[in-house]
């Protein structure tokens, strides 16, 4: 029997393992459908502390697998395929195997919602992306055109941080009005680098042939219009989806999925605790991620600590 699993391999993830594996706890690491996370697929992070010339994405997360593997975590490509929360020790099936553990710390990270039109995969990080925090600064998106893809409050912050880089910002959204709140919406109207472009859907991201994005092809909803608009980045901003549909039934979640702590990092389960995005709706940063996973790996060295007291 496991004394810690963790699900996920993400910041969170890996954070999690080097504390846990530190305690002398030989965390069991399960590294998923997309190991390393989200950030695997971000060619530069330029945010993260201590990187003052940037760091790969995937570099990162090899970082922090070999730093918690140098203390004792064990890292294991499978998937989890069913949990059983119900009674100690937790029951998780793993590629049809059964795993026991004494405590579960779930840091499955969340999705991007894609807006799956032709184009979009081939060109990710090759001009398409969904973070501005995490890509905006590249210098192939600087004094260029850029579009935002949504309509919500992280489009339009999305939108604003562009303006910093940019040479114009369209953003497009679907409708013939902003869902963001509404302070959001008037600031971000009112700044002259925005152009919205309403009423309209991305029909294809262009060019797969140069391998790189030189232009969207939009659809006006009402007119039906078709048009290409030319820009050099295309930032995806129409929400996330947390990976959490395992545990539904047996750990609560908002009512997007996003599962909600009740004690710290501690969810309704006693012995099953949570960190990064698949509980975090707002900040979805690599950094408060790692600093979750800290906190979640301390709170369950705590409680086994007090359950063998």
């Amino acid at each position: 029997m496991e004394k810690v699993v963790i699900i996920g391999s993400g910041c969170a993830g890996w954070t999690a393992a080097v504390y846990t594996a530190r305690a002398n706890l030989k965390p069991l690491v399960l590294l998923g459908k997309q190991p390393g996370g989200l950030l695997t697929t971000t060619s530069i992070v330029e945010n993260f502390p201590g990187f003052p010339e940037g760091v790969d994405g995937y570099e990162l997360m090899t970082r922090m697998q070999k730093q918690a593997e140098r203390f004792g975590a064990r890292a294991n490509f499978g998937l989890v395929e069913a949990v059983d929360f119900s009674k100690s020790p937790f029951a998780l099936t793993v590629d049809g195997e059964k795993v026991e553990a004494q405590t579960v710390i779930i840091a499955t990270g969340s999705s991007h919602k894609h807006l799956d039109v032709p184009g979009e995969d081939l060109l990710e990080t090759k001009g398409v992306t969904y973070c501005a925090t995490c890509d905006g600064a590249l210098p192939v998106f600087r004094n260029q055109p850029l579009v935002v893809v949504g309509g919500g409050d992280s489009a339009c912050e999305e939108a604003m941080y562009l303006t910093r880089f940019g040479s114009m910002v369209y953003l497009i959204h679907r409708r013939d009005s902003l869902r963001a709140s509404k302070i959001m919406a008037d600031r971000t109207l009112a700044n002259p680098k925005i152009k919205p472009i309403w009423d309209s859907a991305v029909t294809e991201i262009l060019d797969v042939k140069q391998d790189k994005v030189t232009g969207v092809k939009l659809k006006n909803l009402k007119t039906g219009a078709e048009s290409v608009l030319d820009c050099a980045g295309v930032f995806i901003a129409v929400g996330h989806s947390p990976n959490t549909q395992v545990f539904k039934g047996s750990i609560d979640t908002d009512t997007n999925g996003f599962i909600l702590p009740k004690a710290g990092t501690m969810t309704n389960v006693s012995g099953v605790f949570v960190a990064g995005d698949c509980s975090d709706h707002v900040y979805r940063q690599a950094i408060t991620a790692a600093g979750a996973g800290c906190a979640a790996a301390i709170d369950a060295e705590r409680f086994l600590s007090a359950c063998a007291g």
